[in-house]
């Protein structure tokens, strides 16, 4: 299915349609979307991986999270999605394009899945779909997406959405749980004149 777009007033209100996906701006003032941003940051396998700046603990601090990222995006720096189900409405992730610089029209990519909708192809559906957005209408020209050394999954979901393997860069990110140790990671990026990746039939 060829990913169709939604627009509102701004592109902060911007909606993406696709591969059986509905990514929408997240709410600030929405408790049940804090409640999702909440337990997807304080999942095991998310902080194994990942090491926010600022943890969520509770629900104010997931809506000052999401406060600061609506912001972003008003100021075009930024863009955030809640992953649902095109069909239920049922939240599966997060998906979003941070540390956008104009000037050189780059952005970096990351995204991560609810635990009980893993395994349905649902990072690499929401990847092509935004990458396809940001390299087009977004107008940039360059995506990068960085995982810690080790996270094969996140590995083959960008291998399978065309952001090409750039090598490992030490010490990159911050080690699990902790703001005083780094690890390495590896970086992938997809360019504009990159060919459109399908999608893989597994979904997966």
């Amino acid at each position: 299915m060829a990913p169709t777009r939604k627009h509102a007033r701004s592109r902060t209100l911007t909606e993406l349609h696709g591969h059986g996906l509905r990514l929408r701006p997240w709410d600030p003032v929405s408790r049940a979307d804090a409640e999702v941003w909440l337990r997807g940051t304080t999942d095991p396998e998310f902080q194994r991986w990942n090491t926010p700046l600022r943890p969520v603990t509770d629900l104010a601090g997931a809506r000052e999270t999401l406060r600061a990222r609506a912001e972003r995006a008003a100021d075009g720096m930024a863009a955030s999605f809640r992953i649902d189900d095109a069909g239920t409405g049922t939240a599966l992730g997060h998906i979003g394009i941070n540390e956008i610089r104009p000037g050189l029209r780059l952005g970096r990519v990351g995204y991560w899945v609810l635990p009980e909708a893993r395994g349905r192809g649902v990072a690499t559906r929401a990847l092509l779909l935004t990458a396809h957005w940001a390299l087009t209408e977004l107008g940039l020209h360059r995506v990068e997406l960085d995982h810690a050394v080790g996270h094969e999954a996140s590995c083959r979901v960008a291998e399978r959405c065309g952001f090409a393997y750039e090598g490992t860069m030490r010490g990159a990110v911050l080690a699990a749980g902790r703001h005083d140790a780094f690890r390495d990671a590896h970086l992938h990026a997809r360019l504009a004149t990159d060919p459109e990746p399908p999608l893989p039939k597994t979904e997966r």
